[in-house]
């Protein structure tokens, strides 16, 4: 088995080196930002993501299309169920697959594929039936109490086999039929992989496992990314002396965070030697998911081991092959999560978001502030809180300046800022001045400042130059102040407007009631728009 893998990894190497001369999606560090190169250019994910069964019928996706086109996304977000595609071990069906080939294309639209396989929200529910049933072949992970779940446990070689051959198939099939159009441009590898209801799986290749000494792999990428581990990991290594050698329970405590190392390690590279497989066939680029934890709940209660924020350095150590860990965010404090999950350079990737009020502000924030490169609510096609989240119209202005984000983000020259009610002023600084951002709201005369509950307002910064900007957002105030001492900021234009290619289209001149005859920057709360900047100083 260590022979194959090794093979295959050599194998996804050489497509790695024919990716960038054949157009193929990649990944490419351009300056402080990764970005993702379609027939190379820089492309953002402006997307959705179906719920999980939309997907598995053709004709129940058929006016799901025109709507998803109308809300101005470039991209969607679709399944590939694995007891679909291999309904009969051996025998693959790609109808559906080619059926999302076909529209997609049809209605000029982007892919991202979720590979339902071994796990999908930390269960083995998408395994097909021929899996399911034959416990004995493909076992399952079992609890401390020796109950086995309804989760393939990824100590079996033979639920990696079936799992990683079925994966191959796809991507095979993909370099088939899509070599050419990139329609399809990553691939998600497992959904949310969690261990549930304990911190580890307590069965028997588990437990073999556990007693055997950390795998060197670990150990070395720990000695080697000593100054740089995330610190909640580096604390729990400190604590036992920082070993070099032992068993789990030697090099990092006995403990329910050791169980999840543990287990997040062997999920790790479990998922890695799927990766590696497809990428052998089709080396699109690949990221895993995860259902963010919630503080203060121990290891066990929330699905485990996935790609966490304090297991990132384990999961990039165990999984290579894997490009991005991207978290799913269902929790509060937007804000709090992305920068943890951009630390490292790791790039932040959204495939799910929950589709709520102010989901557009995070939106303009996400790319504005952190180089994101795709932004996903979930349930896209029909979310009960659709009316209140106008994601559309913040891709309708997110396409427009795609241009300039591509041209700027690489250079620094692009800032976010995410305001709510009664949160503090947001600060930053771009070009020649110290910008402040507030809840347009927060102006006494604005005509939603007396409503119970503001919807979050967002907006992205773009310097053109050390004076000349574009604000796009919705419910949002700035200033400015110039960074040279004893000077004040004046502005020469506001206007608004949109651009037609990379051409500015200008519309009202906004320099009275609307900028406050010259004191501030704004987009009231129920309005998306793009305004060209100018400043001076005096």
């Amino acid at each position: 088995m260590t022979s194959k893998f090794f093979l295959v990894c050599l194998l996804w190497l050489g497509a790695l080196r024919a990716q960038a001369q054949s157009g193929l999606p990649r990944l490419v560090k351009t300056g402080s930002s990764t970005q993702l190169l379609v027939d190379g250019k820089p492309y953002f994910v402006l997307g959705g993501e179906l719920g999980n069964s939309t997907a598995s019928s053709t004709a129940y996706m058929q006016p799901v299309w025109p709507r998803l086109k109308a809300m101005h996304l470039n991209t969607v977000i679709a399944p590939v169920y694995w007891e679909l595609l291999e309904p009969t071990e051996g025998k693959f069906d790609f109808t559906l697959l080619d059926d999302l080939l076909r529209d997609a294309r049809q209605y000029h639209l982007k892919l991202v594929l979720l590979w339902f396989g071994a796990w999908k929200n930390s269960m083995s529910c998408y395994a097909p039936a021929w899996v399911k049933t034959d416990t004995k072949r493909f076992p399952r992970v079992e609890s401390d109490k020796g109950v086995p779940e309804e989760i393939l446990t990824p100590f079996e070689p033979r639920n990696l086999e079936a799992d990683r051959r079925a994966f191959g198939q796809l991507m095979q099939h993909l370099k088939a039929t899509d070599d050419q159009q990139h329609t399809v441009i990553t691939v998600q590898v497992e959904n949310e992989i969690g261990m549930l209801p304990t911190a580890r799986s307590y069965d028997a290749r588990a437990n073999v496992a556990f007693r055997q000494p950390v795998p060197a792999p670990l150990l070395a990428y720990m000695q080697r990314e000593r100054k740089s581990l995330k610190p909640e990991f580096a604390a729990i290594w400190q604590r036992q002396g920082s070993k070099t050698t032992g068993t789990w329970e030697e090099v990092f405590g006995k403990s329910l965070a050791t169980d999840e190392i543990f287990m997040a390690w062997y999920y790790a590279v479990y998922t890695n030697a799927v990766a590696a497989a497809g990428k052998a066939a089709y080396p699109l680029p690949m990221y895993v998911n995860a259902a963010l934890n919630r503080p203060g709940v121990p290891p066990g209660k929330y699905p485990s081991a996935g790609p966490l924020p304090h297991l990132m350095d384990v999961w990039q150590a165990g999984a290579p092959a894997i490009d991005i860990l991207a978290p799913d965010f269902y929790n509060p404090d937007f804000k709090h999560w992305c920068d943890l999950y951009t630390r490292g350079g790791n790039p932040l990737f959204i495939p799910e978001i929950r589709f709520e009020d102010g989901v557009a502000a995070k939106a303009f924030f996400a790319f504005g502030n952190y180089n994101c490169l795709s932004f996903s609510p979930f349930a896209i096609e029909g979310s009960d809180t659709l009316k209140g989240a106008p994601i559309g119209k913040a891709y309708e202005l997110l396409q427009q300046v795609s241009f300039l984000l591509a041209r700027q983000q690489p250079a620094g020259q692009v800032r976010g800022f995410l305001v709510q009610k009664d949160s503090a002023a947001r600060t930053a600084t771009l070009g020649n001045y110290r910008f402040s951002a507030k809840h347009e709201y927060t102006l006494g005369w604005s005509l939603g400042a007396k409503k119970a509950d503001w919807t979050p307002g967002g907006g992205l910064l773009i310097a053109v130059g050390p004076d000349e900007f574009y604000l796009v957002g919705t419910g949002i105030v700035l200033t400015c102040e110039p960074i040279a001492p004893g000077k004040r900021a004046g502005y020469l234009s506001v206007e608004e407007g949109h651009f037609e290619g990379e051409k500015w289209m200008p519309g009202r001149r906004l320099n009275g009631d609307e900028d406050h005859q010259g004191r501030h920057v704004r987009v009231p709360g129920n309005e998306y728009m793009i305004q060209h900047v100018k400043i001076y100083t005096y």
